[in-house]
């Protein structure tokens, strides 16, 4: 019988990458997907495979190589858009050997599941497997919306926590682990909502958290402490569902918004979210955190 030596064709994912200004990140994101991105990995000197030096790296997922190399066409040159093509399925799993145990915030370690800790004396510690899902907790975005939660434990302790873009789902582990009654992601991208899950049952809290890609402006109900860490570009046209997601007097945390000496984003966030008050603003690096407080009923 004669042997059949076909072999399947190893997976190509085709990316687009482009070097731009921490100014221009937000734009430059939106012009990849005008051009037909399916999705955008932002590299940078806090992530784990970094940027270019003083720059951000965006890199742009396509469906095909030739969708790439078209989009390509469409890019500013000073940009230095270039198409790469990864073939196989070992790239998904590279970013495993950076990641090692750190602290998200004080007192609160975070560990991966296949490199173990030992936690210390009053050590809280969570197990995190970030998949392809946002939010491994090293970026300040993270640790910014991280140490707010820290910071108030008597919003927090026996709360409902909806956690808006939750990526892996650190932010809910986090606030779970400080008290909360019980949490809620949603993200756009089932595949975060399914990693979040199975984050829950690492942690052994998944009694206690949901998580699904229903649009914040399709949910019901109201929590005493709502996050959002995402692009300041998607924070202000959600302002008013995010902001009726919020209890009266509950607490709502925004992240993701570039400083003023980085991009003019800051007030067009306050203004967004004006009906709450303003409670704080936290800076790391480059990024801010906005604390607003939701009005207490009359």
């Amino acid at each position: 019988m004669p042997t059949d030596t076909r072999r399947t064709a190893e997976p190509r994912f085709p990316q687009l990458l482009v070097d731009v200004d921490e100014a221009e990140g937000d734009a430059a994101s939106g012009v990849l997907f005008d051009v037909g991105a399916s999705g955008i990995e932002e590299r940078d000197a806090t992530t784990l495979a970094r940027g270019a030096p003083g720059k951000v790296t965006l890199v742009a997922s396509f469906d095909d190589e030739p969708a790439a190399r078209e989009a390509l066409a469409a890019l500013r040159p000073e940009w230095s858009p270039r198409v790469e093509v990864i073939a196989g399925d070992a790239f998904r799993d590279e970013w495993k050997k950076f990641f090692h145990p750190f602290v998200l915030c004080p007192g609160v370690v975070v560990h991966p599941p296949w490199e173990a800790y030992a936690a210390g004396p009053g050590e809280r510690v969570l197990t995190l497997e970030p998949g392809r899902a946002f939010g491994t907790g090293l970026h300040e975005t993270t640790s910014l919306v991280a140490d707010a939660l820290l910071a108030h434990p008597h919003d927090v302790t026996g709360a409902d926590v909806l956690d808006v873009g939750c990526g892996s789902g650190i932010l809910s582990l986090l606030a779970l682990s400080l008290g909360a009654a019980r949490a809620r992601g949603v993200d756009v991208d089932p595949e975060a909502a399914e990693v979040m899950r199975e984050n829950a049952v690492r942690n052994g809290c998944s009694g206690r958290l949901e998580a699904d890609t229903t649009d914040v402006r399709d949910l019901g109900g109201a929590y005493g402490v709502v996050l959002a860490n995402i692009e300041a570009r998607v924070l202000v046209p959600l302002a008013g569902a995010i902001m009726a997601r919020t209890s009266p007097g509950g607490l709502l945390v925004l992240s993701g918004i570039l400083a003023p000496d980085v991009a003019a984003q800051l007030e067009d966030v306050k203004a967004a979210y004006a009906a709450f008050t303003l409670e704080a603003v936290e800076r790391k690096g480059e990024w801010l955190a906005v604390l607003l407080r939701a009005p207490r009923d009359a």
